[in-house]
């Protein structure tokens, strides 16, 4: 079971945001991660619970942030209840979508997972649900994946695969680069892996 820590900065001027201390697991029904969000002064700012079936399609997602919350999962297309943070109201919403998205790095993971890239694949295009910060509102997006390479680095643990995508905003044109081994992010804009405490999980 991977646990571990990732610091997260702003992509554009690199402020930093906080750190997310995670870890997760793949099961007999797919995959899970859950995660506490920490400010730069060492506030509690939010959590994270995804968890993806073995397709990688969402069956459960909470997030928190900001006393904001949203509970959501695959159900014709995605479906989600948006709480305020008085809880005197609650939202749902719905998009023809394939998956969520947003600032943790469980979603990069869960993406990989649901489009099962090989170098050879096209680039695939999907869309997605992005709960932005600090409010968590809902913002559908389309991006195209493409696996560029897998290189095989030696250490001490044994043999570790990484995979290296290329992530196209189809709104915008940005291109950006994410590193993935098995279930851990390496390298993505705006994060990056500070302590990892046993080796990444590998999917079946």
């Amino acid at each position: 079971m991977p646990r571990g820590r990732y610091s997260l900065h702003d992509t554009h001027d690199h402020t930093p945001l906080g750190e997310e201390h995670f870890h997760c697991a793949p099961g007999p029904s797919g995959w899970r991660y859950v995660s506490q969000t920490i400010t730069p002064s060492g506030e509690h700012s939010g959590s994270v619970d995804l968890a993806i079936d073995e397709l990688g399609r969402p069956i459960r997602l909470e997030l928190n942030a900001a006393s904001w919350q949203v509970r959501g999962a695959a159900i014709d297309g995605v479906t989600w209840v948006r709480t305020d943070p008085t809880g005197t109201y609650a939202t749902e919403g719905n998009a023809p979508a394939h998956a969520f998205t947003g600032t943790s790095p469980a979603f990069l993971v869960a993406t990989a997972r649901l489009l099962r890239l090989t170098p050879a694949s096209p680039a695939t295009r999907v869309r997605l649900v992005r709960f932005t910060d600090p409010v968590l509102a809902p913002l559908t997006l389309d991006q195209s994946w493409a696996l560029l390479k897998t290189e095989t680095h030696a250490t001490d643990t044994g043999p570790l695969n990484v995979d290296e995508y290329q992530v196209t905003d189809l709104d915008t044109g940005e291109r950006q680069a994410v590193h993935l081994a098995g279930d851990v992010v390496l390298a993505a804009p705006g994060i990056e892996l500070e302590h990892l405490e046993s080796p990444p999980s590998t999917f079946a």
